[in-house]
C-alpha cells in the first residue's frame, strides 16, 4: 500500500506557511508499519517540522537504506527527491549526493540496524566529513523487518518478544557521535512531539552533520515487559533535559531615529512595535510627571525609550543604615562583636 498516496481532502481554513501550503502538501504515501509504530510518529514530526520551516519540496532529498525505518521517507513530502540505498550505504550516498549539489537540503532516516552494524563505517565518516545533512536514526534495539533479532543498540538484559536476554554490550550513537566530533547531536523519543519537531527543525538548519537518535518502539518485537526500549520502560525512564525549540535565523533590526520622534518597527512575525524617543526637553526629575508620561504613552500603544526619571540627591540604604566601607568578611571577630553595654543599650531601646 506504499504506492497509494493519501486523498487529497484538506479544510479550506487550515494553516499555511510562509509558502502558502498545508500540513497535507508535505504528507506522502499512506504507512504500511505496523499500527503504533513509533516510526510514524517520527515521520509526523518531520512533517510539522518542515511545514513550519517553510521549506520547498523539491529542495530537500530523502535518504534511507533498508529496514522498516528506511520506508518511512515514502510517508512524508512526496514532492520531493528521493534514494532508497542498500544496506547501510545511506550515508555514503548522501556523501556523494551532497558533494554533487549542496544547493539541496538532505534528510537521512535510517535505524539502529542500519547505521550501527554493516553501516557503522559510513555512519563514522560522514560524521568526519561532517556532511551537511540532518542524519535520524529510528532506534527501536531490534531487526524489525526480519523478525525482532537484536541490534547494535540492544542494551545488555534488554529482553525482546521472542528471544533470550540479550548479552552483548550496546553500541550507543550519541556517545559514538559525540566521540567522534559531530556538531549537533540530539536525542528524543517518538511519543514527544513538542521536543522532537524544534529539535528536527534545528538539524535542518544547521550547517553540518546533524544527528537526532529517537528512540522508537518497536510494537511488534520489542515492546514487552523487560525491553529496554519498549513505551512503558521509555516513558517511566524519560528525562527531558531541556525544553526544546526552534527559532528561525533573522537578520537583526536595526532602527535610527530622532529625538521626540515615534519609530514603528515591523517585527519579523509580522507583529509591529512603536517607539518613541523622550524629547530633549523632557523633565526627569518628577517622578510624578514620569508616571504621566507613561501612563499616556500605553494608552497611545508606545514604547518610550530614554531616561525617564533620575533622582541624584536620594541616600542608598549604606548611607541610611550608616554601614562600614570595609567588607564584613575583612573585619575582626571583636569589631564584630558588640560589647556589653551596646548589648543592654540596645535591648533597652526596644523596651
Amino acid at each position: 500500500m506504499s504506492y497509494i498516496a493519501k486523498p487529497k481532502v484538506a479544510h479550506p481554513n487550515m494553516a499555511r506557511n510562509k509558502l502558502g501550503l498545508t500540513v497535507r502538501d508535505y504528507e506522502g504515501s499512506i504507512s504500511t508499519l505496523c499500527t503504533g509504530c513509533g516510526h510514524d510518529s517520527i515521520t509526523a514530526a518531520i512533517i510539522q517540522a518542515v511545514f513550519e520551516l517553510g521549506l520547498e519540496p523539491h529542495r530537500l532529498a530523502k535518504m534511507s537504506g533498508i529496514g522498516c525505518s528506511s520506508k518511512t521517507p515514502a510517508y512524508f513530502m512526496s514532492q520531493s527527491h528521493g534514494f532508497n540505498a542498500v544496506h547501510g550505504r545511506m550515508a555514503s550516498v548522501t556523501t556523494g549526493a551532497n558533494a554533487a549539489n549542496r544547493q539541496l537540503k538532505y534528510i537521512g532516516v535510517s535505524g539502529d540496524g542500519d547505521s550501527l552494524s554493516i553501516g557503522m563505517g559510513q555512519f563514522a565518516h560522514a560524521i568526519r566529513r561532517n556532511i551537511d545533512m540532518c542524519y535520524i536514526i529510528e532506534n527501536n534495539g531490534v531487526y524489525g523487518l526480519t523478525k525482532g533479532q537484536y541490534s547494535a543498540s540492544a542494551d545488555i538484559g534488554s529482553v525482546a518478544r521472542k528471544a533470550a536476554p540479550n548479552q552483548l554490550a550496546p553500541i550507543d550513537p550519541v556517545s559514538t557521535a559525540i566521540s567522534l566530533g559531530a556538531t549537533y547531536i540530539a536525542r528524543s523519543f517518538s511519543g514527544d512531539k513538542q521536543q522532537l519537531v524544534p529539535l528536527i527543525q534545528g538539524a535542518l538548519t544547521h550547517k553540518g552533520f546533524a544527528l537526532v537518535d529517537v528512540i522508537s518502539p518497536c510494537v511488534t518485537f520489542n515492546d514487552n515487559a523487560g525491553s529496554t526500549k519498549s513505551y512503558a520502560h521509555t516513558r517511566k525512564h524519560f528525562n527531558r533535559v531541556m525544553d526544546a525549540d526552534y527559532i528561525e535565523p533573522s537578520e537583526e533590526i536595526v532602527v535610527a531615529y530622532q529625538e521626540g520622534e515615534a519609530m514603528p518597527v515591523h517585527l519579523h512575525d509580522g507583529s509591529k512595535i512603536i517607539f518613541r524617543k523622550l524629547n530633549k526637553d523632557y523633565d526627569a526629575t518628577s517622578r510624578a510627571a514620569a508616571f504621566s508620561f507613561l501612563r499616556d504613552s500605553i494608552n497611545r500603544g508606545e514604547i518610550i525609550t530614554g531616561m525617564l526619571f533620575l533622582d541624584e540627591d536620594a541616600s542608598d540604604m549604606h548611607s541610611d543604615r550608616n554601614t562600614v566601607e570595609t567588607p564584613l568578611a575583612h573585619l575582626s571577630y571583636e569589631d564584630l562583636k558588640p560589647d556589653d553595654s551596646s548589648l543592654v543599650e540596645l535591648m533597652n531601646r526596644y523596651r
